[in-house]
């Protein structure tokens, strides 16, 4: 599974992982809004982008290819308006598109892969984002491996009945039983954890077991990154 994969890279060390969540977001901004001003045409300008993308994934200590391999999730999206572009006579644009989105994802998956989602959760609140959203968030991240681990089970469950020797129609009328079943020992599986988590003190907030702390090597690594970004854009 990709979220369990992500999530044991954000647990490794590294320079990077070390910095507070919200200078990370701050950056990630930064690096989102000059990506997008960024000229479809400027190509130094992009290939500076994407270097710098290259040197933080390689500072995480982090699999470059297993990153940039998981980032073309968003290829099937841009590709079908990169396509539309380019129907319409505008190259460089459509071309342009992609390379954006593709740089886009990987920035974002690297910031999730150097940052526990807790902590950047916590980030996202400190920095101003509604509570609810953030909470919602939180919540499908937890059930999220609930699901998972529901899923594997009746894989697991189906395969030992040997499923795989059936016929197709039958395999079909099977797998969809498979999914109701899946979902409802899923909400069960939730509604347990909920009534647990009421028994432990929940009281609409998840308390962090480690609190932010943004340092002076925050702050400059957030106007490091923000500076290098703009003297890139005037390239």
């Amino acid at each position: 599974m990709h979220h369990v994969l992500l999530d044991q890279w954000s647990h490794r060390t590294s320079p990077l992982h070390a910095r507070d969540p919200r200078a990370k977001i701050v950056a990630l901004i930064v690096f989102l809004v000059v990506l997008a001003t960024t000229r479809a045409y400027a190509w130094l300008t992009l290939g500076m982008e994407a270097a710098l993308l290259v040197a933080g994934v390689l500072i995480a200590n982090l699999p470059i290819g297993g990153l940039l391999l998981r980032a073309m999730a968003v290829l099937p999206f841009s590709l079908t308006f990169g396509v539309v572009s380019w129907a319409a006579g505008d190259h460089v644009r459509a071309i342009g598109l992609v390379e954006k989105s593709y740089l886009s994802t990987a920035a974002v998956l690297l910031v999730i892969a150097t940052t526990p989602l807790p902590l950047l959760l916590g980030g996202f609140e400190a920095l101003g984002i509604p509570r609810l959203l953030v909470l919602i968030a939180q919540f499908l991240y937890r059930y999220l491996f609930v699901v998972s681990e529901q899923a594997q089970h009746s894989r697991l469950a189906a395969a030992c009945r040997q499923g795989n020797q059936q016929h197709r129609r039958i395999r079909f009328k099977a797998a969809t039983g498979a999914v109701a079943v899946l979902f409802a020992r899923s909400y069960y599986r939730a509604e347990g954890i909920h009534r647990a988590m009421m028994a432990r003190g929940f009281h609409g907030k998840l308390t962090a077991l480690k609190p932010l702390r943004f340092r002076t090597s925050d702050g400059l690594f957030t106007l490091a990154i923000a500076g290098l970004l703009i003297l890139v854009s005037t390239q």
